[in-house]
């Protein structure tokens, strides 16, 4: 679309009955798996191997008949037939654009896009930024990384399409950024929480707090933080505005956006089916209950993938949103991987639930990292012990900050604390995905 359907939705998709968008799902469904059969050569093979045909899928249910595919098994296709893989649905001159992943879990991968993937990606972002309140008369500007980066390109295309006037900041030279927002009157920024921070931080340092700008919708994005409620109300109240989490991955962008309503990330059903796993079994487990997202496009031409096995947890809500709109919501966002997740004498949590409590910690600054060495780490077995949170502290605030903490997670998380301080300042800050988990034995 080039243009909203109505004053409140970019798409009259957004609140189809739930039984409409399932019969689209299924229609959809069978189109992409007739497609993807019929020309991504990794597909064909392995469900020749278990003797699967597209024509075969009689109902969403029938998904989960096909196994799962991960990010090793996307990587192993790519080192042996390189560099495109056997997974690739289109010739490669039909490729208009090419993204890298991070490396966060494995070596940079490569995704594909055609032209009418383009289109449809800043299709998808437009009616995730509109349904936030952003319009045509907004200065937004894209604090998102651009070098190999799948974010800043993105979002600029979207809000180009929304009408906005558009700055590509990038995710990098803080006090031009600011500089830039105070000048133009930027309304709208996207970035990582942790570079919001960032720039909120800098901004105080240089006598030019952003309370003063005229930024009011902030839309995060790139790791955790947006759907953490203490993440969410420490940046809302250094910026005085509004931040919406969203959620995408390399290989499907977007996956679920906040609306308005800040009630969880709405998925774009006309693009994804999701599932939510159980991480050990892969049995569905009920809505309402954490478990591992599982994705397959409905539309993608050059990269698509057929039960793609995020490795985030999250826990899924079918009601509709009071915004009126009736796809599917993530409620508290992604609460963190399925291989990050900690295991302490039984207990299990993941460092975005550390996160939650140092946010919350009078006399700390709000960066942290938690640290796996031998304070935590039994030898004999190699289990944790507990956990270990070297936080960053106020000036004069070190001894009442860490008790504090210390406090919080025996109390919260029923496991062992030590926290160790360190001078406020002292810990990198990230312009890009920061890395709160850290490893030193």
């Amino acid at each position: 679309m080039d243009s909203p359907s109505s004053a409140e939705y970019w798409s009259e998709v957004e609140t189809w009955p739930r039984d409409r968008i399932a019969e689209f799902q299924l229609a959809a469904l069978r189109r992409q798996l007739a497609y993807v059969g019929a020309n991504s050569a990794y597909y064909k093979a392995a469900w020749a191997g278990i003797g699967f045909e597209p024509g075969d899928l009689r109902s969403l249910d029938d998904l989960r008949s096909l196994p799962v595919v991960r990010k090793a098994d996307y990587v192993a296709d790519l080192a042996e037939r390189g560099p495109w893989g056997s997974m690739l649905a289109v010739h490669p001159e039909d490729v208009a654009r090419v993204h890298f992943s991070s490396g966060t879990t494995s070596s940079p991968a490569p995704v594909c896009w055609t032209r009418q993937d383009l289109d449809r990606w800043a299709d998808l972002y437009a009616r995730f930024a509109y349904s936030q309140g952003v319009r045509r008369t907004d200065v937004y500007q894209a604090l998102f990384g651009f070098a190999w980066f799948v974010g800043g390109l993105g979002v600029t295309a979207a809000y180009t399409k929304i009408g906005c006037t558009v700055i590509p900041g990038g995710s990098g030279d803080t006090e031009r950024q600011i500089d830039v927002m105070a000048r133009y009157g930027t309304t709208a920024v996207s970035g990582t929480p942790s570079f919001m921070l960032h720039l909120a931080e800098t901004a105080e340092r240089l006598g030019r707090p952003v309370t003063g700008n005229r930024v009011r919708r902030i839309q995060v994005g790139g790791e955790p933080g947006g759907g953490i409620p203490e993440t969410r109300a420490l940046i809302e109240e250094r910026w005085d505005a509004k931040v919406f989490d969203g959620y995408g991955s390399l290989e499907f962008q977007p996956i679920a956006w906040e609306c308005e309503r800040q009630a969880g990330g709405h998925f774009a059903e006309d693009f994804v089916h999701a599932e939510v796993v159980d991480a050990e079994t892969g049995a569905p487990v009920p809505d309402g209950s954490p478990g591992v997202l599982v994705l397959t496009h409905l539309d993608k031409q050059a990269s698509p993938f057929v039960r793609w096995w995020t490795g985030d947890v999250v826990v899924r809500d079918p009601d509709p949103c009071a915004c009126g709109r009736t796809h599917g919501r993530l409620r508290g966002g992604v609460l963190g991987r399925a291989d990050d997740m900690l295991v302490v004498r039984g207990v299990n949590f993941f460092p975005s639930s550390v996160e939650s409590l140092v946010r919350s910690t009078p006399g700390a600054t709000g960066e942290y990292l938690i640290v796996i060495d031998e304070d935590v780490v039994d030898r004999a077995t190699g289990y944790l012990t507990g956990v270990k949170v070297r936080l960053e502290t106020e000036d004069g605030a070190a001894e009442s900050a860490v008790d504090r903490l210390a406090h919080a997670i025996r109390a919260e998380l029923t496991v062992r604390a030590v926290v160790e301080p360190v001078p406020s300042g002292s810990l990198a800050r990230s312009t890009h995905k920061a890395k709160r988990l850290v490893r030193e034995i």
